[in-house]
């Protein structure tokens, strides 16, 4: 396995939480009660349990850096996350708590 980095983000309830991330494609490739593993094609999110966190205040989130941006808005507004695109597009998983920014490759990058 190459080195890599994976977001550690808070779950109020695992089985919502990856209820959720199954509408965006994602699997799950770990699950207990104090860890679970979310995966997507390169995409791997890591959840710890959380059951007291306020989504309203919480400032937890991480990027997803993606080849087809479009596609995953339109997961996102499907799965019925409040999506805002002011600025990039973002969203907040309902009653999760944890904020995702989405972005496609910066041309600059892409050689």
């Amino acid at each position: 396995m190459a080195d890599h980095v994976t977001p550690n983000l808070p779950s109020r309830d695992f089985d919502v939480t990856e209820a959720f991330y199954a509408k965006l494609g994602f699997a799950t490739s770990w699950k207990d009660r104090g860890w679970m593993i979310l995966q997507r094609g390169g995409l791997q999110l890591e959840f710890f349990p959380y059951p007291d966190l306020d989504p309203a205040t919480s400032s937890f989130g991480c990027c997803l850096r993606l080849d087809d941006l479009d596609a995953m808005v339109a997961l996102v507004n499907a799965a019925g996350a409040e999506e805002k695109s002011t600025g990039w597009p973002r969203f907040k998983a309902p009653g999760i708590g944890s904020i995702n920014h989405l972005f496609a490759p910066h041309p600059k990058y892409l050689t």
